[in-house]
């Protein structure tokens, strides 16, 4: 059983940065951070494929950028210009499939397979 551990979250005035860590028991080509907010569905922030290649959700690019050391199995998401609605619980994923194409997915949580236990992010205005 793959174990994830977060870490890095915390409180932060709007327009501040963030940097999120998330340290694997093993590898896996396709990993992600999720955010959830209560009330509202888990949702896609950002993944990694292990040969560098990356997707945003429209509302993080250009501001959140993901990142991973694979010779330590470790992910990251810097996150800077944070604003209120950034506010979240925030999870590292990792999928147990192996894709072909040049992307890991990202759309849907259901897509991968192992979470950690999340880490608060809160942006105050």
């Amino acid at each position: 059983q793959l174990q994830l551990m977060e870490s890095g979250g915390g409180s932060v005035q709007a327009g501040g940065s963030l940097r999120l860590s998330c340290v694997a028991s093993a590898a896996r080509q396709c990993m992600g951070w999720f955010r959830q907010s209560p009330g509202k569905e888990r949702e896609g922030v950002a993944s990694i494929k292990n040969n560098g290649a990356t997707r945003y959700r429209d509302s993080v690019a250009g501001r959140f950028t993901i990142s991973r050391d694979n010779t330590k199995n470790t992910l990251y998401l810097q996150m800077n210009s944070l604003s209120p609605e950034d506010t979240a619980m925030y999870y590292c994923a990792a999928d147990e499939s192996v894709y072909l194409g040049a992307y890991c997915p990202l759309n849907s949580a259901a897509d991968f397979d192992y979470w950690g236990q999340g880490t608060q992010v809160t942006v105050s205005s």
